[in-house]
């Protein structure tokens, strides 16, 4: 049975990634000719064309881009070994989270507790775009990115976005503005609310509910970040519909209270990985303890 020359699959996933021979010889460090032979020997091993010319871009063929499927998922495995065994080797462990800029504080050191403080684990935290957190993740230089919505996914990019928590939402404010107790329609009416944007699954519900209810609210505010949300609540620019973690410590100090929890109204918690041959053993040990939390 014919076996295949690993150094030959490397030379062509260098070549279709650059999308150029003489980039990809360069990265090589080897000449343009040596690289088009260990091409065409690989076609050779395959039975197939794996490239076709487009000007002076090299462009994989139908049979190229299965080959080229093969090879990030064959590289990526062996990147990922080198890794895991060289994590293994230390005597502290490290994980590398990320997660959205605009994901409560409150909630991402909640998940990480059962790690924070031990003399054998290193935490590394990345905050970005959910675009750029899951390139990363595809790369492998993150473990795992917290995020409060599911990510598109295809046969190609296969994520796992497993819930680890669900927060209710809540209408809070300072003391001052809420005053005696008043019905959620009574508050919602006359008073300012700071709320998230548009693109939040929060919001989708809260003006779903707002419809329900026959309310054309005031807005003071629209933030797209939990922690500027939790500052305006604090500055008493208006109501704030937050779930209650992200103002935990302002409630439990009383700068802050909890008028109403809103019906029907969550806000969910997703810990997002890749399928891996090798996961890290400190994830498995979060995602636990996240899923006895819930249970």
């Amino acid at each position: 049975m014919a076996t295949l020359n690993f150094h030959h699959l490397r030379y062509f996933w260098a070549v279709a990634h650059e999308g150029n021979l003489t980039r990809a010889a360069e990265r090589l460090n080897l000449s343009q000719s040596a690289v088009s032979i260990q091409i065409r020997k690989l076609e050779d091993e395959l039975g197939h064309a794996l490239f076709e010319r487009r000007g002076r871009q090299l462009v994989p063929t139908e049979a190229g881009r299965i080959a080229l499927d093969h090879a990030d998922a064959i590289f990526a495995a062996g990147d990922e070994l080198l890794d895991t065994l060289a994590e293994s080797g230390r005597g502290r462990r490290v994980l590398r989270v990320g997660a959205l800029a605009t994901l409560s504080r409150n909630f991402q050191i909640a998940f990480l507790r059962p790690l924070l403080g031990r003399d054998d684990v290193e935490i590394v935290l990345r905050s970005g775009g959910l675009g750029d957190l899951l390139a990363s993740l595809e790369a492998h230089r993150l473990d795992v990115v917290l995020a409060n919505a599911t990510p598109p996914g295809d046969a190609a990019t296969p994520w796992r976005a497993q819930p680890i928590a669900e927060q209710p939402v809540s209408l809070i404010g300072t003391p001052r503005r809420l005053g005696e107790d008043r019905s959620l329609e009574v508050l919602l009416q006359r008073e300012p609310l700071v709320l998230p944007t548009a693109q939040s699954g929060i919001r989708t519900g809260f003006d779903a509910l707002a419809d329900r209810l026959g309310i054309r609210p005031r807005i003071a505010a629209e933030v797209d970040d939990m922690a500027l949300l939790r500052l305006l609540a604090r500055e008493d620019i208006g109501l704030a519909v937050v779930p209650p973690i992200v103002v935990r410590d302002e409630l439990a100090s009383g700068r802050l209270r909890e008028a109403v929890q809103l019906p029907r109204l969550s806000e969910t918690f997703f810990a997002v990985t890749l399928r891996r041959r090798f996961p890290n053993p400190l994830l498995r040990e979060l995602l636990g303890a996240a899923a006895a939390e819930q249970g």
